[in-house]
């Protein structure tokens, strides 16, 4: 094998005659790709109908080059990176299964099934030709989340459905449109099947269009500089990616790293936890991750496929070891990933469905972190929230008219795991996803529910130098009857782990606070967050004390699907807490005025800053927060007496 010379030290000739261009110039078309599916992305944004899309982001733009270069994804959108990893290797399945010989300008392929595509039912990818002269120089492609694909469950969110069939409708690769006209079998099969069409059907032609928007950008690109140059642009990116990765895993001593992550258990009993195991040979500038150890498929639709895995070890990898370069195809290329068939991260069907494929790809990402993180040392990451923690409801209003909720009332938002850098954010999504939180009112105007609170829990960020993410308490009163369906799927053992002596953050649960038990609309007010409002809860999932039924390391384990479709009545609250973030650092070293600011900041407790940082705060947070003083005398004793210990 020869040896590889890096991109910079090219000459301008070996440049030109590699990339059909000068070095200048594909560093501007480089960066004009990505231009291209931010323009997408934004004109679906402001467009959008359901809130799926408008609200929470839940979709992404790519580009992918031509067949005879092997499909390489040089652009990613700021979006859903759920979806990122699994459409370069979707794009290429859609097209070579349908045929890119059988593809003409005007057409736009489509394809929602995860074995093909990644991803689950509800995600369809739109995948439009580029032409030039008769032929294909790029793909410009849209993946989106429709809010319902049919199947037993409305919305589709659900951990307890048992097979394909239940999940929902499958396209195998078709035409959309041809000839930029809709085909009308294809709309078809998809209105026939899927509830609220009147909500899918404008999502879809804003879709067409922004397809239409990214494809014109990119003709425009070809006209003013060439295809040829745009095509070797597009593998310059890929290419660049790829030398990063491979440059950053160089510096990744060698080694062989092994780490284990958990989902609770399936939808159908406790008794089965679901493990995601990796052992990762590191070599010179190569890495194989090998996920032969890993559970088998549930019974359950909490799997994933195998793209989404893929996807997780490059959202992993950028994380922790090649996070500043650009995510395209080539960040893929010095990894290998052994992936058997038939595991939690690889299932096949009919029954190992595939429906809340981010739950069991999250711990692909944690356990890749844990296995790094004692050979990264200051360089390790905490662990995050861990789990999505749908919440999913439906019904039907006093006027008949039928609703639905998806992704608004669970533990979507939370904390993620500190860094070296500093303290953890304590509201985003997992590491695996990059979405927006829907505002409020949009979520009330949504659905039949009010959020009454939306708050940080003190003490649940993992202490450190640098701390953990406090954890999201959340409440939403429900104004109709309705069904719920609840996925906490990372409850068991802590999600946020402490790396590089910090500790792991605490964890959550999920309670439901009946009318009868607590009738906010006729009290006029809200069930606290003391531990005495828990005891009246009835609890849905977590590690709970039996007693007060607070969350606790030691306490007993509540099966979510104990009831898989809980039935309320008006006036039922729901609430959620979420898992604390890992902290960074040992706590005692962290200093005494950044503990004192999280006291008066509700981060931490007056008792917590003492136990957990050895920091004595004098005074009363709660009434006079801008009053609080430090003993220093006391904080250094007790700093002194746990390091005698």
């Amino acid at each position: 094998m020869s040896e590889r010379i890096p991109l910079r030290e090219l000459s301008e000739a070996e440049f030109a005659a590699r990339y059909d261009g000068d070095r200048f110039t594909a560093t501007v078309l480089a960066s004009r790709l990505r231009y291209v599916v931010k323009h997408m992305c934004t004109g679906l944004l402001t467009n959008a109908f359901s809130a799926s899309l408008r609200d929470w982001y839940d979709f992404a733009a790519t580009i992918s080059g031509p067949p005879e270069h092997d499909y390489p994804m040089p652009a990613v959108s700021d979006s859903l990176a759920l979806f990122l990893g699994t459409m370069a290797d979707g794009t290429r399945n859609v097209v070579e299964e349908y045929g890119p010989e059988r593809l003409r300008p005007g057409d736009v392929l489509v394809s929602n099934d995860p074995y093909r595509v990644g991803n689950h039912v509800n995600d369809i990818l739109f995948v439009r030709p580029v032409f030039v002269d008769g032929r294909i120089v790029a793909f410009v492609n849209l993946k989106a989340h429709m809010l319902d694909m049919g199947g037993t469950v409305p919305a589709g969110f659900s951990a307890t459905k048992r097979n394909v069939y239940e999940n929902g409708l499958v396209l195998p690769p078709m035409l959309m449109y041809q000839h930029d006209q809709p085909v009308r079998s294809t709309f078809g099969l998809i209105f026939d099947n899927a509830r609220m069409g009147d909500l899918i059907l404008p999502d879809i032609k804003t879709i067409f269009q922004n397809v239409l928007l990214g494809e014109r950008l990119l003709l425009e690109t070809c006209e003013r500089y060439g295809a040829a140059a745009t095509i070797g642009a597009m593998r310059y990116a890929c290419d660049g990616s790829a030398e990063t990765m491979r440059d950053a895993l160089q510096r990744l001593p060698d080694g062989v790293y092994e780490g284990r992550d958990t989902i609770d258990a399936d939808g159908i009993d406790a008794e089965e936890q679901f493990t995601v195991a990796v052992r990762i040979v590191k070599r010179g500038e190569r890495a194989e991750v090998d996920f032969s150890g890993t559970s088998r498929q549930a019974r359950t639709c909490i799997n994933a496929g195998w793209m989404d895995a893929k996807t997780a070890v490059g959202v992993a990898l950028k994380f922790l070891v090649d996070p500043k370069s650009p995510f395209t195809s080539g960040a893929f290329r010095p990894v290998d990933v052994v992936l058997p068939p038939g595991t939690l991260v690889s299932a096949m069907p009919p029954d190992g469905a595939i429906m809340v494929y981010w739950e069991s790809t999250q711990p692909v990402v944690h356990a890749i972190f844990r296995a790094l993180a004692d050979v990264l040392g200051e360089d390790a990451i905490g662990g995050d929230l861990g789990s999505g923690s749908m919440h999913n409801a439906n019904g039907v209003r006093d006027d008949g008219t039928p609703w639905v909720s998806a992704l608004h009332a669970g533990g979507e938002h939370g904390p993620w795991g500190a860094t070296k850098h500093g303290d953890a954010d304590s509201y985003q999504v997992i590491y695996l996803a990059n979405n927006l939180d829907t505002a409020v009112e949009a979520c009330e105007a949504e659905s039949p529910m009010i959020l009454l609170r939306k708050e940080y829990a003190p003490d649940t960020g993992g202490a450190g130098a640098n701390r953990g993410g406090a954890a999201v308490l959340k409440d939403s009163l429900w104004t109709t009857a309705a069904e719920h369906y609840s996925t906490p799927l990372h409850l068991r053992h802590a999600s946020g782990f402490g790396v590089n002596g910090g500790r792991d953050g605490a964890g959550g649960g999920v309670w439901t606070f009946a009318p009868e038990t607590f009738d906010v609309i006729g009290r006029g007010r809200l069930p606290d967050d003391a531990p005495a409002s828990f005891r009246a809860a009835t609890p849905i999932g977590g590690v709970l004390d039996a007693e007060t039924q607070l969350p606790d390391r030691d306490g007993e384990y509540v099966f979510y699907a104990d009831v898989p479709i809980r039935h309320t009545e008006r006036g039922a609250v729901y609430r959620y807490r979420t898992n604390g973030g890992g902290g960074w650092g040992d706590p005692f070293a962290r200093e005494p005025e950044r503990v004192v600011r999280d006291v008066r900041d509700g981060y931490v407790s007056v008792a917590g800053a003492a136990s957990d940082y050895g920091v004595v705060v004098l005074g009363d947070p709660e009434h006079d927060p801008e009053g609080l003083t430090i003993d220093t005398a006391a904080t250094a004793a007790l700093r002194n007496e746990r390091e005698a210990r």
